[in-house]
């Protein structure tokens, strides 16, 4: 009989395997070479270490100033520790790279390709965050925008149940099918959150080709609450895997093998939340062109926070655009690169080569924090900067509260952003939306109810300070 004590003398690592293995092999007789024979298909994939030296990436950046030469240096530092992770076999780094979080996770405008691997910390919680276009022809952009601010919805939570879109039987259906995305949070929020744009630098914008002189509307958004949710529930079943086949590689960068059962049914996963985040913007479009009696000429759309598939290489862009057309199978236009509120959005063609992995930049990118941007910004109100920065173009935020953390100053030159694209090799600008106005969601949590809340009880202990005080200035006096 073989016992657990002759599989460890095999060289075996023990876990809950063990007795599934022992049953087997025990009711099977199995010894010598159909021993081995059965084991070599169940026992645990050897650990993984990191790779001696980080898989090499393309840099395509270049700093204008000593702020962005500090931005790009944190950037190529994560890349170097994250191209260490053993399922790395390539990536780049756009014009718009930015830091995202601690050393050693993918940065915006980060590319990672990763063999037989999904790595769900690479694409983020926003995930198929993405833009789509709509051409109206000569209609009114003003009166575009105005329709648009009462059809559309910024901030937190979703919709209410007489102002919800139909979310389609079809795509409830594929929802409900995968393990990932059925739970009953999941799909209230499917529901709720179907024709919503959450806050960030989201945003829906109205301007004019320069090539056509015809009005556009883009809208900017991803997945929302339901994205959000695959996102946790990704890193989880990641976290597992990676205590077992690869402890040394940071939590951040853990992944799910794409040939377990686990790994097919989050790929299929990401499809049909792209399904979902594809119709959050298309069902905002087409209520804003039914309103206003404007023909649809012309509509198309790409993401740029997704994992996109070559065979069994897995391409992680973290705020990249996808160029090459095997990456979007329901490609119908060219591609759509917003910079900043009141600069142009680009639209580019391009293909794969040899820097860019198929991908260019999503925008403009950062050098700054939302937060220490804002500390750079001295002797000014917001009211002044807003002022200053929206000159020319019908700037609105949803809540009426200035965020000046996505005013343009708070990104990347857009000029330059543009011409790395060029310089780099990295697309073809083959049109301008040159801007009339964008509506964003501003500074909601300024009234948020969890601030009221902190703010209230700020100042209920603040009264209760000053009656101590005043009790203990009227025993004094007595």
């Amino acid at each position: 009989m073989v016992t657990g004590k002759d599989l460890l003398n095999l060289g075996l690592k023990p876990g809950k395997w063990f007795k599934d293995a022992l049953e087997h092999i025990n009711a099977h007789g199995l010894e010598r070479d159909a021993l081995h024979a059965y084991l070599d298909t169940v026992k645990p994939a050897p650990v993984l270490p990191l790779l001696a030296q980080p898989v090499p990436f393309y840099e395509n950046i270049r700093a204008a100033s000593a702020v962005e030469q500090d931005n790009i240096d944190q950037v190529k530092k994560s890349m170097d520790l994250l191209m260490r992770t053993p399922t790395v076999v390539g990536g780049a780094i756009m014009p718009d790279a930015c830091p995202a979080g601690p050393l050693g996770t993918i940065p915006v405008g980060g590319v990672v390709a990763a063999r037989g691997a999904i790595h769900p910390g690479m694409h983020s919680a926003d995930i198929c965050c993405s833009v789509m276009l709509t051409n109206l022809g000569k209609t009114d952009p003003k009166t575009v925008l105005d329709t648009a601010q009462q059809i559309t919805h910024f901030g937190p939570g979703g919709r209410e149940a007489d102002q919800q879109f139909a979310l389609p039987d079809d795509l409830l259906a594929e929802l409900e099918a995968n393990p990932f995305l059925s739970s009953v949070r999941s799909l209230k929020m499917a529901r709720e959150h179907l024709g919503t744009q959450g806050d960030g630098n989201h945003f829906l914008y109205v301007g004019v080709s320069a090539a056509t002189g015809d009005t556009v509307l883009v809208t900017h958004h991803g997945s929302r609450g339901v994205g959000a949710l695959l996102y946790g529930n990704g890193m989880k079943v990641a976290e597992f895997f990676r205590r077992d086949i690869s402890p040394d590689t940071d939590p951040a960068n853990a992944w799910i093998p794409t040939n377990t059962p686990e790994g097919e049914n989050y790929w299929a996963a990401l499809q049909t939340v792209r399904k979902w985040t594809k119709l959050n913007h298309l069902v905002l479009h087409d209520a804003i062109a039914a309103k206003l009696s404007a023909p649809v000429q012309q509509r198309y759309w790409n993401e740029h926070n997704f994992v996109f598939r070559d065979g069994d290489v897995f391409y992680h862009a973290k705020g990249a655009t996808p160029l090459d057309p095997k990456f979007m199978p329901d490609i119908t236009g060219p591609r759509i690169i917003p910079l900043n509120m009141a600069q142009p959005i680009l639209i580019v063609e391009g293909d794969t080569n040899a820097n860019n992995l198929g991908f260019a930049p999503h925008g403009a990118g950062r050098n700054l924090s939302r937060t220490r941007h804002k500390r750079s910004i001295v002797g000014k109100t917001d009211e002044q900067v807003f002022a200053e920065e929206t000159q020319g173009i019908d700037a609105r935020f949803f809540f009426n509260r200035i965020d000046i953390s996505e005013l343009p100053s708070a990104y990347k030159n857009a000029e330059d952003v543009k011409q790395q694209i060029t310089d780099f090799n990295l697309a073809t600008v083959i049109d301008e939306i040159r801007p009339y106005g964008c509506i964003m969601a501003g500074d909601w949590e300024q009234d948020a109810p969890w601030r009221k809340k902190k703010l209230a009880k700020a100042a209920a202990k603040l009264r209760e300070a000053a009656d101590a005080q005043a009790d203990g200035s009227a025993l004094v006096e007595e």
